[in-house]
């Protein structure tokens, strides 16, 4: 596996350039973001669980081909420690191939050699209108 350039941030930091690289469409800082392991999983709405860079890689290549996505995610809850931090926010969705969505989206975080990387990507559709919950924020030590 080749080595990649360390992140020293936080799990935010990351999930900040996680989204930022999915509006943008770029598929190179997107799996620069994923750990070094191929225990990572993804799954889309609706969609199998995929499991390791190549199938994760594929997955959002495909995504990508449909045109770009404007993803804002919103009302973060998040739980954390020292290893690892456990996102789970309302992602704000429009595309030019689909109706605005609103979905809901964990994301799990461990912290590694290399800095934080995402190890899940879970998404699924959101039942009902947009939730008008305030930002949220929790944290476990």
């Amino acid at each position: 596996m080749k080595r990649r350039k360390q992140l020293n941030g936080s799990a935010a930091e990351v999930e900040a350039a996680f989204y930022d690289a999915l509006n943008r469409g770029d598929i190179e800082a997107l799996m620069h973001l994923w750990a070094d392991d191929e225990d990572i999983v993804c799954v889309h709405p609706g969609g199998p669980r995929l499991q390791g860079h190549a199938a994760i890689q594929a997955s959002w290549e495909k995504v990508f081909e449909n045109g770009g996505l404007q993803i804002r995610p919103s009302q973060l809850h998040e739980t954390h420690n020292l290893m690892s931090s456990v996102h789970s926010v309302v992602e704000g969705v429009s595309s030019t191939a689909a109706t605005p969505a609103h979905l809901l989206a964990t994301n799990v975080y461990i912290k590694t050699p290399q800095g934080w990387r995402i190890v899940l990507h879970h998404v699924s559709v959101a039942p009902g209108p947009v939730p008008v919950s305030p930002f949220v924020q929790s944290s476990l030590h």
